[in-house]
């Protein structure tokens, strides 16, 4: 069996003034066992002792030696036993009592029921029934016995109230009082900056310290109707059709119809109604027209309606810049097929497309002439003043392309955010792709035994997938159903390209109907992103047999899609010599936003090296300065950098580059961040947590009286008992050394070996 004394461990911080201190008697840690082994030893060396002394004849320097020697035997058996000394300690100040109470946004929510004196029902925000709780008057029993405190606390942010920091506030509470009894902590569990509120409670365990968690707020969701998400591109082109995407979630239980205006578009609102089923949710786009130019706040807004609680988060307001547009497309291809045509003549009827064609006629010695086309293929210089380029019917031989335009084409996509779009023809001569800049790009594996593709004389058909109703490239009309039908009904197409699989990171977009490898079905439309640049793959040329029965009306609107899809990066802002772009498209606070710019020197040739900096001025005025570095040795005039925003609004960053002298400004809108939202459900979970850790206890609010009672017959806390190990201690240890240092030494002033 073993004896054991008592302890209590201080931790912390905390500077303890602490008096009426007092040791008690030497304890011993032993057991049966070394209590036995000591009894015998002790014994056997008494024994000894007495033997030696008689044997030197009874003198008086020998009996003082076999003395000391019995002594280091015995304290050395002591030391097996493991001797300590024990210090109490009781603190003279009075206990203290801490109410911590909880004051960020999410207390403004409106979900506590409490009973009238009429006995009728009325919901309360949970801030309300909070201030009513830590009313002094309520707490008088307890302040007899202890000095009561009461505590607000949110987070270290900024603007407080936008977040709740729990292990701080716990950890300020444990770090600031002396003798702390315990803590009320009356909140709605909701924590989302800091770190988990666990650590402190951890501390506070080991101080004796309870914590009595209060729940305020309901643990069910609100009825509410939320206007949620509205991923709104940052810029739109003056007379083009722009989508505006939204989600509504319904937390009530029956469906409802539910009309979504468009506000700020400088004209009258524009209104869509959708159904959003009871407990579910629903996906749509606005789509607005704008027709001038400008910086536009537009919003989003819901109607409020009657059986909701929440009312303040049916709007979503965002800023949108509206321009001219002016993109630069090059079409090369080898033969003017039917899809080239169409394609030719869709581009240069859009009004915002500037269109270059580079017609290659293998059979003779000449290129395609006439309107907007060019004699050779560009050169670096004049290639990278392209946002998309169309790669046809054509490959890496004489009279085409050479590895030097593959190589440039690559650097067009990976370090300019250019777009390239493989289209693929039945001479199959994007068979000479592989082993050069564009195999990379690629964004599927080709099958090399069919090279010239596969023919069929039955039609095939497009085949959306999931990805691909989702996307806005493939949105050739705004409902979700509307565009499914639209689809399946297009005019089927007889060639294809013949192709094994998607590569990793290709997005699938669309596949055919019934044509499958072991991978699954063939990929049709697909893209990809590369560097900073996109790519995408359309794996038949019979797109232009969409204009079937209604014009130009799909094909014109698919290929528009993908050209401005994939020049939207480089559009982002740019001047004569410098263009910066940034992702994601829509930056939020406190996320990374990663800044690109490509740099041109004076003779317009990609910089390889230099100084760009980026100066970012948040809304608050404090200003960042970023340093943008080379994104690679094959990157020409690519510099790339990270930067954080940390609050929501308007930035103007400052691009510069000190080998050019240009510099560039652009305005960027960094959503904020809503860490604190009202109508979420109470996290009784974390308080439940907190109370377990320090052994306190959970409550409700409307038990709080229960709760006074409870603290106000808690015991006197135990005093603090402080153990002093003298067995392990190194001063002990070194007197021992020194004891058998001096029985040595007088053994040899004794005579003896």
């Amino acid at each position: 069996m073993m004896k054991q004394t008592r302890s209590f461990k201080k931790t912390g911080s905390v500077h303890c003034h602490f008096h009426r201190q007092s040791f008690s008697n030497m304890t011993f840690y032993w057991t049966t066992t070394t209590i036995l082994f000591s009894v015998v030893i002790l014994a056997a060396a008494a024994a000894c002792c007495f033997v030696s002394w008689r044997r030197s004849g009874f003198t008086r320097p020998m009996g003082l030696l076999e003395c000391f020697r019995f002594l280091l035997v015995a304290i050395v058996l002591a030391t097996l036993n493991q001797p300590e000394l024990t210090q109490e300690i009781r603190p003279d100040d009075r206990p203290t009592l801490v109410l911590l109470h909880d004051t960020s946004n999410s207390m403004q929510t409106r979900d506590v029921l409490m009973v009238n004196d009429d006995a009728s029902r009325i919901a309360q925000t949970r801030y309300g029934v909070t201030q009513s709780a830590i009313d002094p008057e309520k707490w008088k029993t307890v302040q007899q016995d202890m000095d009561l405190v009461i505590q607000p606390f949110s987070s270290t942010l900024q603007n407080a109230d936008q977040g709740t920091d729990l292990n701080q506030a716990l950890q300020k509470v444990a770090d600031s009082h002396v003798n702390l009894r315990g803590i009320v902590l009356l909140a709605d569990g909701d924590w989302n900056t800091g770190t988990a509120p666990n650590s402190a409670a951890t501390e506070l365990r080991m101080r004796g310290v309870p914590v009595f968690a209060v729940g305020v707020g309901s643990v069910d969701r609100l009825p509410d109707i939320e206007l949620i998400s509205s991923d709104a591109p940052t810029f739109g082109v003056a007379g083009k059709t722009l989508r505006i995407p939204f989600r509504i979630v319904n937390w009530l239980p029956g469906d409802r119809d539910i009309t979504v205006s468009l506000a700020g578009t400088r004209g009258e609102a524009i209104e869509t109604t959708v159904r959003v089923p009871g407990m579910g949710q629903v996906q749509d786009t606005v789509n607005w027209r704008p027709l001038e130019t400008g910086e536009y706040g537009l919003s989003l807004q819901i109607p409020v309606d009657a059986d909701e609680t929440i009312t303040d988060n049916n709007q979503l307001a965002f800023p949108i810049s509206i321009r001219d547009e002016a993109l630069q497309v090059l079409v090369v291809e080898s033969y003017p097929r039917w899809e080239y045509r169409y394609l030719r003549n869709a581009l240069e009827r859009d009004p915002g497309v500037e269109v270059n064609c580079l017609l290659f006629h293998p059979d003779t010695d000449n290129v395609g002439g006439g309107r907007g086309y060019v004699e050779q293929f560009p050169d670096e210089q004049q290639l990278f003043n392209y946002d998309v380029v169309f790669l046809g019917d054509v490959g890496v031989e004489s009279g085409q392309l050479n590895l030097e335009n593959c190589t440039h084409l690559r650097q067009l996509v990976r370090s300019h955010a250019g777009g390239l779009v493989f289209l693929p023809g039945f001479r199959g001569r994007h068979g000479s792709f592989p082993g050069t800049e564009l195999e990379d790009l690629y964004p599927v594996v080709p099958d090399q035994a069919n090279p010239r593709g596969i023919g069929s004389a039955s039609a095939a058909r497009f085949v959306l997938t999931e990805a691909g109703r989702r996307s806005l490239l493939t949105r050739l009309e705004t409902k979700d159903d509307e565009n499914e039908n639209i689809w399946n009904s297009l005019p089927g197409f007889h060639w294809h390209a013949a192709t094994v699989r998607a590569k990793i990171g290709t997005e699938v977009l669309a596949v055919h109907s019934f044509e499958t490898t072991r991978f699954g079905r063939v990929p049709l439309i697909a893209t990809r992103t590369s560097g900073t640049g996109k790519v995408l793959f359309m794996g038949t040329d019979g797109a232009w047999r969409w204009r079937k029965g209604v014009e130009d009306l799909y094909h014109y609107r698919f290929w528009g899609q993908v050209v401005r899809w994939m020049a939207y990066q480089r559009n982002m802002s740019q001047g004569e010599s410098m263009r910066l772009f940034y992702s994601p498209d829509r930056p939020a606070a406190n996320n990374v936003l990663t800044l690109n710019a490509n740099v041109m020197t004076s003779t317009g040739e990609p910089l390889r090296d230099g100084t760009v900096v980026v100066q970012a001025v948040a809304p608050s005025g404090r200003t960042s300065s970023i340093r943008l570095r080379p994104a690679a040795d094959d990157s020409w005039g690519l510099f790339t950098g990270n930067y954080t925003p940390p609050e929501g609004g308007s930035y103007q960053f400052v691009t510069t580059c000190a080998e050019t002298g240009s510099s560039l400004e652009t305005s960027i809108a960094v959503q904020g961040q809503e860490r604190e939202l009202i109508g979420q459900p109470a996290r009784y979970d974390v308080l439940k947590e907190i109370a377990e850790i320090t052994r306190g206890q959970l409550t409700d609010i409307s038990r709080m009286q229960e709760l006074v009672e409870h603290i106000s017959a808690l015991p006197e806390s135990q005093p603090v008992i402080r153990r002093f190990r003298l067995w392990s201690h190194p001063a002990w240890g070194g007197a021992i050394i020194l004891l058998l240092g001096l029985f040595w030494t007088g053994r040899k002033l004794a005579g003896l070996a």
